[in-house]
């Protein structure tokens, strides 16, 4: 039996390294500092462009839907709004608990990078909803299920940020809200499953049905623009918000000094 010599088992750790090099470097400051630099400016400029699109096509190309009227075109701003309430909740825990896990603090100042805009779309969600609601359960809030479960997911976020800054030590800080995050994730499929777990006035899913969507095409192509446009925004503010809270973390290193005085 003929055994792999020693200069090619070093070949093939060397290959298994290279492939998960590029993952290390997210883990670089000065690198995510520089990544953010380059992708933050674009990632906002394809978010306009489909804000103006999607916007435009929503409010102005769309039919007036057959029941509700103009009221429903309140969703190309609701439904983006809550899918990135959980997206964003979800990417937070996961930021913490590589964080936790690994010790990286790239994936704890990304956590609370993305808190503030996560609980800002939470918000959103809420009260467009209410005024969704209005005309169309006849009352601006319920405790409906999905709603209450919704309100809970808001008080995780502040309850993260609360809780990551009330300790002087960062690295404590960071720890035990990695760890509130973490457990908050058992939210997210409860919000999701709500309308299906439990009669509820929420409606049920119209766009991710394993039938298909059940929305006019009219209705559904400026829907998923903005889909697009509000993650393309997510991405870009995230991205500028954790090049600031770089700067802030690292201010006493030697790239910090040459990023400001270079």
């Amino acid at each position: 039996m003929n055994h792999p010599s020693h200069s090619e088992s070093s070949d093939r750790s060397a290959s298994r390294g290279s492939k998960w090099r590029w993952l290390h470097r997210f883990g670089s400051p000065a690198w995510m500092y520089g990544f953010s630099g380059r992708w933050a400016p674009r990632f906002a400029v394809v978010s306009a462009i489909l804000f103006v699109i999607g916007l435009y096509q929503g409010l102005v190309i769309a039919p007036p839907d057959y029941q509700m009227g103009d009221s429903y075109r309140i969703i190309f701003i609701h439904v983006p709004s809550a899918w990135l309430s959980m997206f964003s909740y979800f990417v937070m825990a996961v930021a913490a608990a590589v964080g936790l896990v690994w010790r990286m603090k790239v994936a704890d100042i990304t956590a609370r990078s993305i808190a503030p805009l996560g609980a800002i779309f939470t918000f959103c969600a809420l009260v467009t909803g209410s005024l969704w609601g209005k005309p169309t359960w006849g009352t601006y809030w319920v405790w409906d299920a999905r709603l209450t479960s919704e309100l809970i997911l808001l008080f995780l976020f502040i309850g993260y940020i609360a809780l990551h800054d009330s300790f002087e030590d960062r690295r404590t800080g960071a720890r035990a809200s990695a760890v509130l995050a973490i457990v908050g994730v058992i939210n997210l499929p409860i919000i999701h499953f709500s309308v299906e777990w439990w009669n509820t006035l929420h409606q049920g899913s119209t766009v991710t049905r394993l039938d298909g969507p059940t929305m006019d095409t009219s209705m559904l192509i400026p829907l998923l623009v903005m889909f697009v446009a509000f993650n393309f925004y997510f991405a870009s503010v995230v991205l500028n918000r954790l090049r600031s809270r770089l700067l802030e973390h690292e201010r006493k290193t030697n790239w910090v000094r040459e990023v400001v005085h270079g």
